[in-house]
């Protein structure tokens, strides 16, 4: 049976760039003082991405961005997704504290 290296490749990067041994998992304030929040295995590359209108249609329109906190969130894509999930069921004054490092990241999801 003949393959699909097209294919093959594409499973390929797809896997790798999931495998990413480092993840992170960011807050990004808006200028009405919304705080958006995702993940990365970039930080510096996924913000300039916001700023520039590309990515999250969430932010599209809003600038002047700014990156206000990140964090380690994990070795691998789920494990990034699943602390996004539940920091983004925090309160806000919890990820304020976040911000102002009255908390980490650890003590707020593992605190609800």
């Amino acid at each position: 049976m003949p393959h699909d290296s097209a294919l093959e490749t594409h499973i390929e990067l797809t896997v790798n760039s999931d495998m990413s041994s480092n993840w992170y998992v960011y807050l990004v304030r808006t200028p009405n003082n919304s705080l958006y929040c995702g993940i990365t295995t970039d930080v510096e590359r996924r913000f300039k991405q916001h700023c520039e209108g590309k990515g999250a249609k969430a932010l599209k329109g809003k600038s002047p961005l700014i990156l206000v906190w990140h964090d380690k969130a994990g070795s691998n894509r789920s494990e990034a997704s699943q602390i996004e999930y539940r920091l983004k069921q925090l309160p806000k004054s919890k990820k304020e504290a976040l911000v102002l490092k009255k908390i980490t990241l650890d003590n707020s999801i593992n605190s609800n």
